[in-house]
């Protein structure tokens, strides 16, 4: 089968973070959400907004493809594959305000949360096949949380 190509790999598993022996799903979660909390301290509000959809649709595109790549390796929907992850906690993050510690932190556990528990339609999204289920189920969950913060952001 030969060895696992190195740049599916890097990506596929967050920069390493999905190597963390303890959740490594929350490490690649936690670890985008630092991404986007160090960009934010230095760009404009809309500079972030832009930057955040962009790492967005672009990690979602090399997640399908470094997942693909991964899976004869490592199976499918393995635990070290935490790109899903960290596109998931981007989607709330467009609408975070930049910089802001409080947003980041709703928007991690927003994401943590309808990703492990999986409702509303969560779970039927890992029935697609390969790095698009990988994906997907990550993609809904960060959907709810961005309606959520996108609620908060209305009423408070």
């Amino acid at each position: 089968m030969g060895e696992k190509p190195l740049i599916p790999v890097i990506l596929a598993t967050g920069f390493g973070s999905g190597y963390c022996p303890v959740a490594p799903g929350t490490a690649g979660a936690l670890l985008a959400t630092v991404i986007w909390l160090a960009y934010t301290l230095f760009l404009p509000p809309t500079t972030c907004i832009a930057l955040t959809v962009v790492l967005t649709l672009l990690f979602t595109v090399l997640g399908v493809w470094a997942t693909n790549k991964v899976i004869p390796f490592w199976g499918e929907d393995p635990r070290r594959v935490v790109v899903d992850e960290m596109v998931g906690v981007w989607i709330p993050l467009i609408a975070a305000p930049a910089g802001n510690l409080w947003y980041a932190l709703a928007s991690f556990v927003l994401f943590r949360f309808f990703d492990i528990a999986k409702p509303l339609g969560v779970r039927q999204m890992e029935r697609f096949p390969g790095g698009i289920g990988v994906m997907a189920d990550d993609i809904l969950a960060g959907i709810y949380s961005l309606f959520i913060i996108i609620c908060a952001q209305w009423i408070l």
